[in-house]
C-alpha cells in the first residue's frame, strides 16, 4: 500500500512517513491501555488520581475499580514498517477536558474511537466530534470480561454509523489486537483519501 512515501535520489536516507492517530472515547474505556499496550517507547501519560472532587461529574458505573483519569492526553508510538511510524495521541474521556481535543486534532490522519457495550452511549459525543470535523475514524469495541457481547453489526446499528466506518472487536491490553486496529484505521484513511482524490 502507498502510504504517500516519496521517492528520494540515490545515496539519500529515506525517512519514514510519520501519521498522527488519535485514541478517543468515553471515561474509562481503555484509551490509556491502548496507547500503553502497543507503544514501543514509555508512553507519555498525563494521568491524576480520581479524587472526591471527581465526585458527581465523573461517572464511574461499570468502571468502578477506576482509580486514575487522564487529565491532557496520552502519547506513543508504533513504528509498522521501515517507512511507516504511527504517533498515537489518547484524548481526555471527561467532557471538562474537551478543550485539549482541537489542538491534538490538528495534523491527525484519523481516529480511533474506543467503546465498551455496557457504557456504548459513551462515544456519541467522540463520533460526533469526528463527522462534524470529517475525520476518518473506526470503532473498536474492547472486549471486557463480564460485558456483554453483541454483533458488530448490532453496534453499528446502536451508533447510527455510515456503513463504511469500520466497527471490530479489541482487546486494548494485547499489543497485537492494538495493532491490528491501527492498521485498519491507517488503511480506511487512506481508502478515503484516496476516494476523496479521484473524485475531486
Amino acid at each position: 500500500m502507498d502510504y504517500g512515501h516519496s521517492e528520494r535520489p540515490s545515496g539519500m536516507v529515506a525517512l519514514p512517513t510519520a501519521i498522527k492517530i488519535l485514541v478517543a472515547g468515553g471515561f474509562g474505556v481503555g484509551k490509556t491501555t491502548l496507547v500503553g499496550a502497543v507503544s514501543e517507547t514509555r508512553p507519555l501519560r498525563t494521568e491524576e488520581v480520581l479524587t472526591e472532587s471527581g465526585v458527581g461529574i465523573d461517572d464511574l458505573s461499570g468502571v468502578e475499580a477506576k482509580r486514575t483519569t487522564t487529565v491532557a492526553m496520552d502519547f506513543g508510538r508504533i513504528t509498522i514498517s521501515d517507512d511507516l511510524v504511527l504517533y498515537l495521541f489518547g484524548t481526555p474521556g471527561q467532557d471538562r477536558f474537551w478543550f485539549v481535543w482541537d489542538e491534538l486534532a490538528l495534523g491527525a490522519i484519523g481516529a480511533v474511537v474506543l467503546a465498551d457495550t455496557r457504557r456504548l452511549a459513551d462515544c456519541f459525543p467522540s463520533i460526533d466530534y469526528f463527522e462534524g470535523r470529517g475525520t476518518p475514524f473506526l470503532v473498536a469495541v474492547n472486549c471486557f470480561e463480564g460485558a456483554r457481547h453483541y454483533r458488530l453489526d448490532e453496534v453499528q446499528a446502536a451508533l447510527n454509523l455510515d456503513p463504511e466506518v469500520p466497527v471490530l472487536l479489541c482487546d486494548a491490553r494485547q499489543r497485537e489486537s492494538a495493532k491490528e486496529v491501527l492498521i485498519t484505521l491507517v488503511e480506511h484513511a487512506m481508502k478515503l483519501r484516496e476516494a476523496r482524490r479521484t473524485a475531486g
